[in-house]
């Protein structure tokens, strides 16, 4: 067997054959374990986001606006009711830029 002489820096080891350069790597997998996960789009839960420049780039993320829990349009039309209902996040929301609630009805860039 030929001999092989492999100096590990970061734990200072001479390994002097193949085969215990086998028997220190299968130890290293041992010790530290891979963890791997299958992870799809649908399984990462979205970042929740609350600074937007504009009512069309919150478009981009809510459709249909976010709101609080109990608003309603204030509209002479259709009344918009498919937007997200979240007060902490509509909170956020306006805090970052109050502009985008400019009717003052409770719900943030609402769209039909």
């Amino acid at each position: 067997m030929r001999r092989l002489a492999t100096v590990l820096a970061a734990a200072s080891i001479i390994i002097t054959t193949q085969a215990g350069a086998a028997a220190l790597a299968d130890s290293a997998r041992a010790a530290t374990p891979a963890v791997r996960l299958a992870v799809t789009p649908a399984a990462v839960p979205a970042v929740v986001k609350y600074k937007f420049k504009n009512c069309t780039a919150m478009n981009k993320v809510y459709p249909h606006g976010v709101g609080k829990e109990g608003a309603r349009d204030h509209t002479s039309g259709k009344r918009v009711t498919t937007f997200k209902v979240s007060t902490s996040l509509y909170k956020k929301i306006i805090g970052y830029r109050s502009g985008l609630d400019r009717d003052k009805d409770g719900i943030a860039c609402e769209r039909a």
